[in-house]
């Protein structure tokens, strides 16, 4: 196993690993956090779950504004510095919201906060593809994963333990993560932005970088996709948005079982990410979309007919199998659609595939479990996400034989291939 070990690592750049480790040091502050926002909005302000799901669906809403001006800075200005901004920018935004003592001021952080908060995702993205070739890109998004899960396990396990004493300690923790990360990349993280010989003689202007978004929203095959995933993603949303306000209310299951819950789901991830993304890679990939959907519909539509702790903890983990097929697989259809020198404004429109789900969803849900029958959200989640699996296979059907998204060979994966940018 160790000798496997080492072999992994050697099949990557140093510096994909340093990003690799950084992302574990501020996902541990971001998983303390993001499962028990509801719960934070609900219990600290005395809002019901149309409320705290308008303020979730608002940060969602200008965390997209926010990515579609990142992609932006990123394609035109690069990366480094973006991705320092945008952790130091997240630990002022942990601190902030976890201070703010009244509903009116919230709703005025809100907006800050979610400018702010996906500004550098972009950038991230495109540094992973800057770096690595084309083959190794399914397992480096994969690894990714295994990475965040890692943080995963711990942090929303602590998160319950901490947010049943005090959420202002995961504010501050989440701020002090955030910062350590920052620093780490200040030292290693270098440029990876390419440099075309057009862009430059052109030396285009930021103004005329925003505009390029037109290229973008006209590839009518992309928005496709991304409509399609939109689909999912809005049900998807709701294991980390409605479901522990959920459980809380019509199973009387606490903050504590639904952290170790997540924290098994991400044990799985652990476990399991990395030999899925190696096996997939080699079927078409929309029918690898069209598979993860399968898997989401069947995981959340069964939450409406079951009780107790072991069956959720069953659609859980049944939701994380679909996930992890589902969402690298996404990453990597997403650079492939993007030109070189279009990187950063693809991977932030792909960022719409989140953000608009996590804007709308969080409300609609709230509607639902406040004035409807709770079980009638997991009902329609299964019913979306059975319309977006036969999204993805007309996807596959239309734009499958395409180069581009053809599967990786099983003998295009070898480490004497790669090169560090």
């Amino acid at each position: 196993m160790l000798k496997n070990l080492k072999k992994t690592y050697a099949e990557f750049p140093t510096l994909f690993w340093i990003i690799v480790g950084t992302l574990f040091i501020d996902s541990i502050g971001s998983t303390l956090l993001f499962p028990f926002f509801a719960l934070y909005f609900t219990q600290k302000f005395a809002v019901g779950m149309t409320e705290a799901g308008t303020l979730l669906g608002m940060s969602s809403l200008f965390g997209l504004i926010g990515s579609v001006i990142g992609g932006a800075i990123t394609d035109r200005f690069g990366r480094r510095r973006l991705i320092l901004f945008g952790l130091t920018s997240s630990a002022l935004s942990s601190l902030s919201l976890g201070l703010v003592s009244n509903v009116s001021t919230l709703y005025f952080l809100i907006i800050i906060v979610g400018l702010l908060s996906r500004v550098a995702v972009p950038a991230y993205d495109a540094v992973l593809a800057d770096i690595l070739p084309e083959a190794k890109r399914q397992e480096g998004f994969g690894i990714m994963r295994v990475a965040f899960n890692y943080a995963w396990i711990f942090g929303t396990a602590l998160g319950g333990l901490i947010a049943a004493r005090s959420f202002l300690a995961l504010f501050t923790l989440d701020a002090v993560l955030s910062m350590i990360a920052a620093v780490i990349l200040y030292r290693f993280l270098v440029e990876t932005k390419p440099v075309s010989p057009a862009e430059v003689k052109t030396n285009e202007s930021f103004l005329n970088t925003m505009a390029g978004y037109r290229v973008t929203l006209r590839d009518l095959a992309f928005m496709s996709f991304l409509i399609t995933g939109m689909i999912v993603l809005i049900v998807y949303q709701q294991e980390y948005t409605s479901l522990p306000v959920y459980l809380r209310d019509v199973h009387h299951i606490d903050t504590k079982s639904y952290g170790v819950m997540l924290s098994l789901s991400g044990l799985q991830v652990v476990l399991f990410q990395f030999w899925i993304s190696r096996t997939i890679r080699v079927y078409p990939p929309f029918l690898m979309m069209t598979l993860g959907a399968l898997f989401l519909m069947i995981g959340f539509g069964i939450i409406g007919f079951v009780s107790g702790i072991a069956l959720f903890m069953l659609s859980i983990l049944i939701i994380t199998f679909g996930e992890m097929i589902f969402y690298p697989t996404g990453q990597v259809l997403a650079v492939s659609f993007a030109p070189v020198n279009m990187r950063g404004r693809y991977m932030a429109i792909y960022s719409l595939a989140w953000a608009i789900p996590a804007t709308i969803g969080p409300a609609a849900a709230g509607l639902i479990l406040d004035n409807y029958d709770p079980n009638l959200l997991w009902y329609l989640g299964g019913i979306l996400c059975v319309i977006a699996a036969i999204g993805f296979y007309a996807l596959h059907l239309w734009l499958g034989r395409q180069e581009r998204f053809a599967p990786v060979k099983p003998e295009a994966s070898t480490p004497g291939e790669l090169e560090t940018s």
